[in-house]
């Protein structure tokens, strides 16, 4: 076995662990593939014998691409208009594919992703590197150019500040699909009482159609708001709505599975939806095939 080909199964090994990181950095699927695919160029035109643990190595690499990304991707968010969601993690009946699976696993809810993307980048990468992969901060001092005191410091805030906007979720998929159901039922049946008895009162429904979509408002909060705008979009299209697993949570996917032109992800904590978010966004949903 050539020295090349063994490290192409090494990487391998590694590629479940570090998607699993690009994704929660990023919360996309396209640009995590993209920041895995440069860890490998990088990890290709290196001295084998140089790299001492590759794991650590690895993570350092991705690390150090996604944090860029994150800048760059930060400049150019000032201009999008409506709610930038992530790009969902979407399964239905016959279960995830093998590049779904490592996602999954441990799957993080859309619920944590948006409020990750609060964070600023050097932030965001200390909580997700310690707090989710147990990686020292001094490791994650080297990739942020600061020193293991100052890592520890952006963890701790970022993590006062996840915790602090969080739902405490339901963590009954059988419960969370029933709640979705009672919503998709009431949908359907153009009953504003019924879709009230499923909202928290405090519920945010946020919807990510693009950064060139025309007519996209900002978030709506609070259950009547919600309730009228689902009524006045939603009645019509509920009946294509299809069960699905998104994130990990009970959602929908609207349309033909083969092309769905909408998924919708719930979170429900206490038995109602305290947060819906709705992506029409195409380039977000052109990855996804469900059937």
């Amino acid at each position: 076995m050539t020295g090349q080909t063994w490290l192409a199964e090494q990487f391998e090994e590694q590629r479940p662990q570090l998607s699993r990181i690009a994704y929660r950095m990023l919360g996309s699927l396209s640009e995590s593939e993209d920041a895995v695919q440069e860890a490998w160029l990088r990890l290709s035109r290196t001295n084998e014998e140089a790299v001492e643990n590759l794991a650590a190595w690895l993570t350092t690499v991705v690390g150090r691409v996604c944090l860029d990304m994150l800048r760059a991707r930060r400049a150019r968010r000032e201009d999008y208009i409506g709610s930038w969601l992530p790009e969902p993690v979407v399964t239905v009946d016959g279960g995830p594919g093998p590049e779904q699976e490592a996602l999954l696993a441990d799957s993080v809810g859309l619920a944590l992703l948006v409020v990750l993307e609060t964070l600023t980048p050097s932030e965001r990468l200390a909580f997700v590197l310690h707090d989710m992969f147990a990686v020292p901060f001094d490791e994650i001092a080297e990739i942020v150019g600061r020193s293991p005191d100052a890592a520890r410091q952006l963890a701790s805030r970022a993590r006062r500040r996840v915790q602090g906007a969080t739902p405490d979720v339901d963590a009954d998929l059988e419960g969370q699909r029933a709640v979705v159901d009672a919503f998709l039922a009431a949908s359907r049946a153009g009953d504003f009482d019924a879709l009230i008895a499923v909202l928290d009162p405090e519920v945010v429904f946020r919807h990510d159609a693009g950064a060139n979509a025309l007519g996209v408002r900002s978030p709506v909060n609070g259950s009547t708001d919600v309730a009228r705008r689902v009524l006045s979009r939603g009645t019509r299209l509920a009946p294509f709505a299809r069960p699905a697993l998104v994130n990990g949570a009970a959602g929908v996917v609207v349309g033909d599975p083969a092309r769905p032109f909408a998924v919708v992800g719930f979170t429900v904590a206490g038995g109602r939806i305290v947060e819906l978010d709705l992506i029409t966004n195409t380039a977000k949903l052109r990855r996804l095939r469900l059937d």
